[in-house]
């Protein structure tokens, strides 16, 4: 423990008197593979599509057939509700679960709730537009409830998963000399596409209706191939092991048997097998 310690100490030290001071070190190796990940994870996070569910869930769920304001910002509310306390698993059991195996469940889930509402949307609607040139889906009343249920279960599935992890892999990864700057990129380009989503999305869900689903739960299915062949596992990680995790192949399926023969050299545990 005072040999770790002392470790800690002496690493952060030198991250203090060899901190940079300009952007272009972050495209340099071995610093740029994180940084890409860094970027890529939280550009994945918005193509999840949540900003869209709370963005616009009032139109949503009037599109699906709630009726009238109060029934849609109820709706609304407990899309929030359940937000919020569907991220207290991850709270609880993300060291146990694992960064891969959360992210590749979430990706999935997440995807399927898209694709049902999907083919719900699609097979059932009935466009027509009121008055104020509002457009209506016109669904049966099942599938409306349905599709409000996966919605539900699509925020869910995110809140356990892209929600949390989002924010927690890129700020593991960096050392401490570069971390500041490399986090400011990673969040800036979270920034940039809610901004991009949040702009396209109300003309796309006026217009393709369906199909946007389609294209989130597309996206969702990819990520689930993206986080197996690039992301390594970090979960029960030091800081300084990082160097050594990342240091090897960009593939990170491949890379487990040198991290695995890492790992029983020096007795670490670690019992994720994806």
């Amino acid at each position: 423990m005072i040999a770790e310690l002392r470790n800690i100490k002496t690493a952060v030290q030198i991250d203090r008197e060899t901190a940079v001071t300009s952007y272009t070190e972050l495209l340099r190796p071995p610093i740029r593979r994180r940084v890409i990940l860094g970027v890529l994870m939280r550009i994945l996070e918005q193509l999840t599509g949540i900003n869209v569910t709370l963005y616009f869930a009032p139109t949503i769920f009037k599109q699906s057939g709630l009726t009238g304001d109060n029934a849609s910002l109820l709706a609304q509310g407990l899309n929030g509700v359940i937000n919020c306390l569907a991220t207290v698993p991850a709270i609880l059991w993300i060291d146990k679960w694992g960064r891969r195996k959360t992210l590749m469940f979430g990706s999935l889930a997440c995807g399927i709730s898209y694709f049902i509402q999907a083919v719900a949307t699609g097979a059932t609607q009935n466009k027509t537009y009121d008055d104020n040139g509002d457009l209506n889906l016109n669904m049966p009343t099942g599938v409306s409830y349905l599709v409000i249920v996966f919605i539900y279960v699509f925020v869910a599935s995110f809140a356990m998963s892209w929600g949390p992890i989002g924010w927690i892999y890129p700020s593991e990864i960096f050392p401490t000399h570069i971390r500041s700057k490399a986090n400011s990129v990673t969040t800036a380009s979270n920034w940039l596409f809610n901004f991009v989503i949040g702009l396209v999305s109300p003309i796309l869900i006026k217009r393709i209706t369906w199909g946007l689903d389609l294209i989130f739960a597309l996206i969702m299915f990819a990520s689930v191939a993206i986080v197996f062949l690039f992301f390594p596992e970090t979960k029960n990680r030091t800081l300084e092991e990082m160097e050594f995790i990342f240091g090897g192949s960009p593939w990170a399926h491949k890379d487990k048997k040198r991290i695995a023969e890492h790992d029983a050299t020096t007795n670490h545990y670690m019992d994720d097998k994806v």
